[in-house]
């Protein structure tokens, strides 16, 4: 499969060029050596502006906020994404698309949230993920109760399939909300994965490599975050376990019986990509796992940068400058509460 399938539409060549544009524009280390020097976040505008990002915080009031930033820095990728997404042709429009059903599952669960604390739901939309929106929120001014959002919203949404395979009505009143999401993104997963190998090619390649990092991630937190709670049983534990995955199925088996963080830790010692997710912090370190597992999704999404010839590399895109923005954040965060010496503590890009 060429870049974009058999090079038939008009439009490919556009859009080659348009994400090469986009991947020059991510921060280079001068880049970020740069915002480390800021004494305040009016210099990181100024560093920024100067930057692919622009002026994307003109007309913005003094004093700036990290939250505005982390806000209009993301509204900037949905912008980019948006534009490409506008004018891509079959089959790359419906990989896009898969690209936005995780960030509707965020949404959907958010809704569910709202609704089940009996919160005006209308005023939720506001805090969804621009990526993440559908056409049936605008009915959300009529829902009043969960049976409300399952039968005028949720099954008119894209997510419809996995809704309908996995929940019913009365599991949005019973379930845990962390259930919920977890249910959803495990047939999402799946769904996902069986698309990029129909397919096929170096979407294939690349996609398989990603979301297989993806589900085993999920079983992790899963598994972690599963100990000491009374809501959730082994078994049920092992029923969210995506079915795909380099875990899957000896691993995903051996976590679903595990009792403690050492047990996991013992379990990913034999698989050479997860073996050193425990070794910096100690085990009960969960924001050096959470870096760890975002190192490696770094180090997989710039590998679609090397071969361009697939899909992966839209997907590796939006990733690659989430966790940009999430850099940008965090040394945002250390100016402005007086922390630099914790200010290195982001994750490079390229």
């Amino acid at each position: 499969m060429g870049f974009f399938s058999t090079r038939k539409h008009g439009n490919d060549g556009y859009l080659e060029g348009l994400l090469r544009g986009f991947r020059k524009g991510i921060l280079t280390a001068a880049d970020y050596a740069n915002l480390r020097q800021c004494d305040n976040l009016e210099d990181m505008k100024l560093h920024l502006s100067q930057t692919d990002y622009g002026d994307f915080l003109a007309g913005e009031p003094s004093p700036l906020h990290t939250t505005t930033i982390a806000e209009k820095a993301t509204q900037k990728l949905v912008n980019e994404f948006m534009h490409i997404r506008n004018q891509a042709v079959e089959p790359l429009a419906t990989f896009m698309d898969y690209i936005c059903y995780g960030y509707m599952i965020d949404n959907v669960v958010l809704l569910i949230t709202g609704t089940l604390h009996e919160r005006d739901v209308s005023e939720l939309v506001d805090k969804c993920h621009p990526l993440g929106m559908f056409k049936s929120m605008a009915t959300l001014s009529v829902v009043h109760n969960v049976a409300d959002l399952y039968n005028m919203v949720l099954i008119d949404t894209p997510l419809a399939p996995y809704v309908q395979e996995c929940l019913s009505e009365d599991d949005l009143d019973e379930m845990n909300i962390e259930i919920i999401r977890n249910t959803l993104y495990k047939a999402y997963l799946e769904d996902f994965y069986h698309y990029v190998n129909e397919l096929g090619g170096q979407t294939s390649l690349i996609m398989n490599d990603i979301l297989k990092f993806e589900a085993d991630r999920r079983s992790i937190n899963i598994t972690i975050n599963s100990f000491g709670s009374t809501e959730l049983t082994k078994d049920d534990r092992e029923k969210l376990y995506p079915a795909i995955g380099l875990l899957y199925p000896e691993g995903t088996a051996k976590l679903s019986k595990a009792e403690d963080v050492d047990t996991v830790r013992s379990i990913l010692e034999v698989y050479s990509s997860y073996k050193s997710f425990f070794s910096e912090g100690g085990v009960s370190a969960e924001t050096s796992l959470e870096d760890s597992f975002f190192k490696h999704e770094v180090q997989l999404n710039r590998m679609a940068f090397e071969d361009q010839f697939g899909y992966g590399v839209f997907y590796a895109y939006v990733k690659l400058r989430e966790q940009e923005i999430r850099n940008i954040v965090w040394i945002a965060e250390c100016i402005s509460q007086n922390m630099k010496q914790k200010i290195d503590q982001f994750i490079p890009i390229f």
